[in-house]
């Protein structure tokens, strides 16, 4: 996961290719014989997207986990018990090898229509370069009344290292290019929820802070998680030793903690949405409410003192 761009549009003009997606595959093929000693990024957000599904009272017979990443998400479901049946898809067939019900595909091109209850994804989606159509895709796997629920990495995910990289680069070599990847704004995704056809978009943030002994090790984390550069503009060749290792004195210089460590920030946004389905709850038509807003706020309002 490792531009100088703090953030990117969710939405992108046609034929913009931000992410090598050859290099995404590349770098998780390489990842996929350690993976599990670096995934604990991926296994903390798996958890939460499972404790979520506690709120719905439905069962979810059929599954498609989207960036399936050797199964993490799948064991975060059946920890809460069940043997539930999953579709494992992922770009890397080197992550899938071994598991059960294994497909190779793209994100931006699936294979599926229709007949999954639930679609998760966690930490995949923000490697797409059409994340509008990507999204409809999904919509389009789903059974009506299906549920969408993703997890994926925001515009605010490792400033720390972006700050570092920019300010070292400008300094040794003059002039800065793209080192860490320009996340999706996690503002945008509602909207985008809905025009790729879900209903009742949910959208909310979160972050999770990880310290490291020092900057090195974050990005060692990060080449393992199969995170590691893959923007199509990124330059080619070698990092220079000399501005790696003055990014790296940067990064502690300005993040590290009282005792040390270094901060590294990785905000993650979180999706929800339904395939449509008559039966669903609707939001009331504008100028149908009984009750005006003043006789509300005065009813709940304490009588005021002194």
């Amino acid at each position: 996961m490792t531009s100088s761009a703090e953030s990117m549009p969710a939405t992108l003009p046609p034929g913009i290719q931000v992410f090598d997606r050859r290099s995404v595959r590349r770098n998780r093929d390489r990842a996929a014989p350690g993976f599990a000693a670096h995934a604990f990024l991926f296994e903390e957000v798996a958890a939460r997207l499972a404790d979520r599904l506690d709120d719905v009272r439905r069962e979810f017979r059929a599954i498609l986990d989207l960036g399936a990443r050797g199964g993490v998400m799948a064991r975060a479901l059946a920890a809460r018990g069940g043997a539930p049946f999953v579709v494992h898809v992922d770009l890397s067939e080197r992550l899938v090898r071994g598991l059960p019900r294994a497909v190779v595909a793209d994100a931006e091109a699936l294979p599926f229509a229709g007949g999954f209850d639930l679609a998760l994804s966690c930490l995949d989606l923000h490697w797409v370069n059409d994340l509008p159509g990507a999204l409809v895709q999904i919509r389009r796997a789903l059974r009506p009344d299906g549920l969408f629920l993703a997890a994926f990495l925001g515009g605010d995910t490792l400033a720390e290292l972006r700050e570092a990289w920019l300010a070292a680069e400008i300094e040794v070599e003059g002039g800065a290019g793209p080192r860490v990847s320009p996340f999706a704004d996690g503002r945008d995704a509602g909207a985008l929820l809905q025009r790729a056809g879900f209903a009742l978009p949910v959208v909310d943030t979160d972050r999770i802070t990880v310290t490291y002994a020092d900057p090195i090790g974050l990005m060692r984390d990060l080449r393992g998680m199969g995170e590691a550069n893959a923007v199509a503009l990124r330059r080619r060749g070698g990092t220079r030793r000399a501005t790696l290792l003055r990014a790296a004195e940067i990064y502690a210089e300005r993040f590290a903690g009282p005792e040390g460590r270094v901060r590294a920030t990785f905000e993650v946004v979180t999706l929800t949405g339904w395939a449509p389905h008559a039966a669903q709850q609707r939001p009331l038509q504008p100028g149908s409410a009984a009750m005006r807003l003043a006789d509300a706020l005065a009813a709940d309002t304490p009588p005021a003192r002194g």
